[in-house]
């Protein structure tokens, strides 16, 4: 099917052929190369590793393991695990650098690498170019006297539920007498492992679905609405406050109200930043391609807003150029630096439950109180030999009357609505989205697009 090596890491499915798919062969150079990267980089001999449920995990988890053992690097071992535990593994393990076995949102059939710098945090732009490179040059494996070693810690879940309760705005004790009642589902992946530890410490009477760690995902694992209707439908059975989704990796929240709707992706962030806003104004950050809802509610609070590139280094990147208080990007990705610099879903519930508790009130009542908005998701794909310059050139001169930005492909803006058309940095794929005040609206402009387009 595909491959994809980029400055983020390495993607693609497992199986098939040599250049169009994720292969062993890959798998090890990749690793190889981004092993040495931390070597020279940090000089620090240690690399955190923790993978999410998918069914290759086993065997690319025995592939990174051992080839960064043979570079004379140790490997903290997480086993199955969540991207923001890792994380904040590297951080308190003091290691060189972490990869994360995950292909996040994507189906059972992709898995990738997914590399972190000393800080936790996705490594930058340049040093990806400079992991690629490292690919392409000899590697020099260490001597069987000075072989890195193994040791597995299981105990990280835990560690970072344990962080996020110390947090001033995580209201615990308000939360656990509240008692509320949810449905999680957490996608057969490593959700159904850490939202348990975090809700039974909350005093959150929980029910799961689609709950057996295996990789098999019962639906498409991305927690987009129409991926969720098991969700809904046991939300309502069970008379529940509110529904918890996550992808496989637990980076992404996705949020249902109490009577079976969807709070929205997007409104994720929007509510967990109006709420921290209350408490500490402060700037907020999101990339270019999430509901512009959340530059309204920063302005609610009187504090200024700033768009990024997607991608959640960039987010990270600005939201340190500007001492955000609070950002993430709109698929639901919380970003909550008192805790650490990487989208979270665990903090997200927590925060969110706080605010609830806080204000008292319903999912949908809360939902009522954000302006209305919609987004369109679409997708095409993405055309041989790419000339992007010459398809913005032309969508400029087919659409005239809205505002240009560029800071990632190109975004046209209105007072009330907008649409985007970018490359995807982990598909073969062209994304368009749009937002505007009504359905239709949105749908309108991105039909106009692919019009352009075709």
């Amino acid at each position: 099917m595909t491959l994809i090596k980029s400055i983020s890491g390495i993607r693609g499915t497992i199986g098939g052929l040599p250049g169009k798919n994720l292969t062993p062969h890959d798998l090890v150079e990749c690793t190889a190369a981004f092993g040495q990267w931390v070597l020279k980089n940090s000089g620090i001999p240690k690399v955190v590793i923790g993978r999410d449920a998918r069914i290759s995990g086993e065997m690319v988890h025995g592939l990174v393991a051992n080839t960064l053992i043979a570079l004379g690097i140790n490997v903290i071992d997480l086993g199955l695990s969540t991207t923001p535990t890792v994380e904040m593994a590297v951080v308190h393990q003091k290691a060189g650098g972490g990869i994360i076995l995950t292909a996040s949102h994507n189906p059972k059939e992709w898995n990738a690498l997914k590399f972190l710098n000393n800080q936790g945090e996705f490594i930058s732009k340049q040093d990806g170019q400079d992991v690629l490179k490292l690919i392409d040059e000899k590697v020099a494996y260490a001597d069987v006297n000075e072989l890195g070693k193994l040791e597995e810690h299981e105990y990280y879940m835990d560690f970072h539920i344990q962080e996020i309760l110390k947090l001033d705005a995580v209201l615990v004790d308000k939360i656990k007498a509240r008692k509320f009642k949810v449905v999680i589902d957490p996608i057969n992946s490593t959700g159904t492992i850490a939202l348990p530890l975090l809700l039974r410490q909350l005093n959150v009477d929980f029910k799961l679905i689609h709950a057996e760690p295996h990789g098999i995902f019962a639906h498409n694992p991305e927690p987009l609405a129409h991926n969720l209707k098991d969700l809904s439908e046991k939300v309502i059975s069970e008379k529940a406050d509110l529904g918890i989704s996550v992808d496989p990796d637990v980076d992404r929240l996705a949020l249902v109200c109490q009577d079976g709707s969807m709070f929205g992706e997007e409104f994720t962030l929007v509510a967990v930043a109006d709420y921290i806003l209350s408490k500490n104004p402060g700037a907020t950050v999101s990339n270019v391609s999430s509901t512009m809802v959340l530059k309204e509610i920063t302005q609610k609070h009187d504090q200024t807003y700033y768009a990024s590139a997607v991608g959640e280094v960039n987010v990270v990147t600005k939201m340190k150029e500007v001492n955000a208080v609070i950002g993430g990007e709109g698929n639901g990705g919380i970003i909550y630096p008192p805790l650490h610099y990487g989208r979270d879903a665990l903090v997200g519930v927590a925060l969110f439950l706080s605010y609830l508790v806080e204000k008292d009130t319903t999912m949908t009542a809360l939902k009522e109180e954000y302006p209305a908005s919609f987004m369109v998701k679409d997708k095409v794909q993405l055309p041989e030999n790419l000339d992007q310059a010459s398809i913005f050139n032309r969508i400029k001169e087919k659409i005239q009357d809205g505002t240009f930005n560029e800071i990632d492909g190109l975004k046209i803006e209105w007072a009330d609505a907008w649409v985007q058309i970018r490359a995807s940095n982990t598909e073969p794929i062209l994304r368009i989205y749009s937002e505007a005040r009504s359905p239709e609206k949105a749908q309108t402009l991105i039909d106009q697009i692919k019009q352009i387009l075709n």
